[in-house]
């Protein structure tokens, strides 16, 4: 009983030891990954995958096989222009996000342009919903941070 006891203290000591030389080893992985050009994880706010959004419209508004191909490249010049807003160092913070959101209400509105009208009332259901989800979670988080 008494080796038991002790083997497991030991084991304990040991990964307390070893707990913060691993986890420097995974933030030094995760560093060397985003810096090798891959994705962050999904807790990263610049994660936006153009065509996991196309497959997400294309479930639940039905799109046609036209339509995807006009929604990806929606998609894929709104990622542009926002990685060059963002690596823009001149802009403040607000002028940055600003044109974040210009550039967000650019292509929502273009999207709504390549639907049928079934397919906008949908489309505008959705946008309602994420807009209170949004306005709600603002509310409901603490001040000096935000959730998109």
């Amino acid at each position: 009983m008494f080796k038991h006891c002790l083997l497991a203290l030991m084991l304990v000591g040991l990964l307390y030891m070893a707990a913060p030389t691993l986890i420097a080893q995974n933030n030094q992985t995760n560093d060397q990954s985003a810096q090798e050009g891959a994705p962050p994880d999904h807790h990263g706010r610049d994660h936006f995958d153009p065509q996991r959004m196309t497959d997400r419209l294309t479930k639940q508004l039905n799109l046609t096989s036209d339509q995807q191909a006009k929604v990806l490249d929606i998609f894929k010049s709104q990622q542009s222009q926002m990685e060059s807003v963002r690596s823009d160092t001149s802009l403040s913070q607000q002028d940055r996000r600003q044109k974040m959101m210009d550039i967000r209400k650019s292509s929502d509105e273009q999207i709504r342009e390549a639907l049928t009208p079934d397919q906008q009332k949908k489309w505008d259901e959705m946008q309602s919903k994420q807009r209170q989800w949004h306005e709600h979670g603002q509310q409901g988080a603490p001040s000096g941070s935000s959730q998109q």
